[in-house]
């Protein structure tokens, strides 16, 4: 895997399934017998359980936090304004956490104003309502490359063109509260005030993040607009020339049949009737024009749907349970690799030559570049006494002593339950 799109940095994600990275290190040269493999694959098991109780800690809470802020509800009547708060502040620090747990980025505002004035597979101009939204957050994880054709010139010419793609996008918008009224654009989309809304969506080139956005409007562009009002000039022109000289014609004619004017001739009658075939012909013309208008933006309009709705995988409430999934197999696959590589026998690492070692052996492993990152599940071993510390130096106790710390501390979630 190279790079992170657009960032310079390596991806932290891990995309190999849990049970692949137990079996490749239990399948490792570090055990030497069946009888050790199988009490690694049952400490990790018991591991494994201990981080589900802990996340199941994180999905309740999150759960509680948006009982306030779900737009499809509405329970913030008659609440104080600072538990609304309080609530917000631990609904984004909760999320922001699992994110980073689930190993994903957080897309600079840099990069996400760029992409505003880019397009990739979306190729038209998108308008969102900004000033509607208090806050505007992007998490992104994985990446790849793509080979896409564009049309330019309206389909008379292709070219193909590399983008970067993101494999998983998080997109949080939080309404202000006035949003509905301050734009009159989105009065039709459920966008209750205050609320937050929460996207999921998979594969999305990196210029595109703009299309993501609730209430994005198509708008035509300066070349579309020229394209379809060239036209409408060049051909509306004979049809107002010819209007200018039989127009006085109409309205003597119109005079007449209202008792205004004297009498007419047939010669006037002749040019009245060109005159009202002009004025239809203009309203016609007028109306085709705006048809073809309307058709362009409707067209634009079901691009951007088509890549918007299959992109689309969960939404709101529901990506909380998704996202705590995906939190969860990324910090035991990070837990395991970490726990082996400091059960083998030897001179403790430090953190630094343990993420060193690790992203190596994934490389030689699975062929995959990433960027290991220790530092969290450092900190929660030694939550659980599973570490011994010497200076920099990292270990871990015999396995048999951690199997008996692991036994003790799910006996203990009964009564005590675990520290989040």
């Amino acid at each position: 895997m190279d790079d992170s799109a657009g960032t310079g940095e390596r991806d932290h994600f891990i995309p190999i399934r849990k049970i692949d990275v137990l079996e490749a290190v239990a399948a490792d040269g570090a055990f030497s017998s069946d009888d050790e493999r199988q009490k690694f694959r049952q400490l990790c098991r018991m591991l494994g359980a201990i981080l589900h109780h802990r996340f199941f800690d994180r999905l309740e809470r999150l759960r509680n936090d948006y009982f306030y802020f779900n737009p499809d509800l509405d329970h913030r009547r008659g609440v104080d304004p600072t538990t609304i708060e309080r609530a917000y502040q631990e609904l984004m620090d909760t999320l922001a956490g699992v994110l980073n747990n689930a190993n994903f980025t957080e897309i600079p505002h840099e990069e996400i104003n760029q992409a505003h004035r880019e397009h990739a597979l979306v190729q038209v101009d998108l308008v969102a309502p900004r000033d509607n939204y208090r806050e505007v957050r992007f998490f992104r994880r994985g990446h790849h490359r793509e080979t896409i054709e564009i049309k330019e010139w309206y389909g008379w010419r292709t070219r193909k063109a590399e983008i970067d793609v993101y494999d998983d996008v998080v997109l949080l918008i939080t309404m202000r509260n006035d949003a509905r009224s301050r734009n009159r654009h989105t009065r039709h989309v459920k966008l209750r005030p205050g609320s937050v809304l929460l996207k999921y969506f998979r594969d999305i080139a990196r210029t595109d993040l703009n299309a993501l956005f609730p209430d994005v409007r198509v708008v035509m562009g300066v070349k579309d607009r020229l394209w379809l009002g060239i036209p409408a000039i060049l051909g509306g022109i004979p049809i107002l020339i010819k209007l200018a000289t039989t127009l006085t014609v109409l309205f003597l004619v119109a005079e007449f049949y209202i008792g205004l004017g004297g009498s007419v001739k047939e010669a006037d009658m002749a040019g009245a009737l060109a005159a009202v075939g002009g004025l239809v012909a203009l309203g016609g013309f007028i109306v085709r024009q705006w048809t073809k208008f309307q058709r362009q933006s409707l067209l634009y309009q079901k691009i951007l749907s088509e890549n918007v709705y299959f992109r689309n995988l969960n939404n709101n409430a529901g990506i909380f349970d998704y996202i705590i999934g995906e939190a969860e197999e990324q910090q035991c696959k990070k837990a395991f690799l970490t726990y082996k590589f400091l059960h083998i026998p030897g001179d403790g690492p430090t953190e630094q030559e343990l993420n060193v070692r690790i992203g190596a052996w994934l490389k030689a492993t699975f062929g995959i570049e990433v960027d290991f990152e220790c530092h969290d599940v450092i900190e929660r071993l030694d939550q659980l006494g599973l570490l011994r510390r010497d200076a920099t130096r990292l270990y871990v106790a015999p396995a048999d002593e951690t199997f008996a710390k692991l036994r003790d501390l799910w006996a203990g979630f009964a009564s005590e339950g675990i520290p989040a």
